[in-house]
């Protein structure tokens, strides 16, 4: 068994975290793929082992890896799209972040998911993506995100225009510092800083909420992933940003963009005792008497 390790960077006090998971993988036999930029900047702080190799792109995993932990947040998260594509790679987040709605294994939980993982005792959650086409090349192949896809302004700029359809139907023009379209997972992110709802993880929906639109009553809408959701931008300034999840490209006046729900899903990890309402009131403090 092989697992690739994801980490952006990592605060100095969280390096025995890291020390944790390598002894504990080196103990159950497991080899690790490390990505290489971040092995490279903590390879002086931690115990060498053998049996460590580095990655870099979502070719050097390819067939040699079955699941992969990310240290970090939710953000970290998301950039395992880009290497786990369409390859039947389980995903598992070790938070070292904040709330980690996605990356929910908290460091003293380390050992139990390594356990799980050798014994086979976890769920699989698979979550739906987004993909983007358009009438220009944006994202190159990894045109999906699992979170959301927005098209915002630039900069500072005035508001823009975004005339968004709904399998070939007119919804609503925009007038908007932009749009997020997002997936349930990405429900709990932008979406939900927005005014959006919170969808649980298996509703066949996606969510299009407006960015600080400038007519008040212009409220998020929930359609059905089965939805070609299509849109045409204008505004004063012919410029604009495209994301995906943590990724952006710009846009023009002249780009048409078409999202729908991708092909293929990605597995997220997590230990039978951890539940998506449980997540939700811990997180979000619900019911917490805020008082004391």
């Amino acid at each position: 068994m092989n697992v690739a390790l994801y980490c952006r960077n990592i605060k100095p006090h969280d390096i025995p975290v890291l020390q944790h998971v390598l002894d504990l993988l080196a103990e159950n036999k497991i080899g690790v793929f490390i990505f290489k930029p971040f092995f490279e900047s903590v390879w002086a702080t931690i115990k060498t082992r053998s049996g460590i190799s580095t990655f870099e792109t979502h070719a050097d995993i390819r067939d040699k890896v079955e699941y992969m932990f990310t240290l970090g947040g939710d953000g970290t998260l998301l950039d395992t799209v880009t290497f786990v594509r369409d390859y039947p790679i389980q995903v598992m987040g070790i938070n070292l972040g904040r709330l980690g709605f996605l990356a929910d294994i908290g460091k003293e939980e380390v050992s139990n998911a390594i356990h799980a993982i050798t014994k086979g005792s976890y769920v699989i959650d698979q979550r739906t993506l987004l993909s983007l086409e358009s009438n220009t090349p944006l994202f190159g192949e990894v045109n999906y995100a699992l979170n959301d896809v927005t098209i915002h302004k630039k900069d500072t700029s005035s508001m823009i225009t975004i005339h968004a359809y709904i399998n070939g139907e007119l919804l609503n023009s925009y007038l908007a510092d932009g749009l997020i379209i997002s997936t349930p997972t990405g429900s709990t992110g932008y979406s939900l800083s927005c005014g959006g709802p919170i969808i649980m993880p298996t509703s066949e929906n996606f969510v299009i909420t407006p960015i600080a639109p400038h007519n008040l009553n212009v409220r998020p809408i929930v359609v059905s992933d089965s939805s070609v959701i299509t849109f045409e931008i204008e505004g004063r300034f012919e410029s604009f940003f495209c994301t995906l999840d943590s990724r952006s490209e710009p846009i023009n006046n002249a780009t048409q963009i078409a999202v729908k729900k991708s092909p293929h899903k990605i597995g997220l990890i997590r230990l039978p005792d951890h539940h998506f309402l449980e997540t939700l009131r811990t997180k979000l403090m619900w019911g917490a008497d805020t008082r004391k």
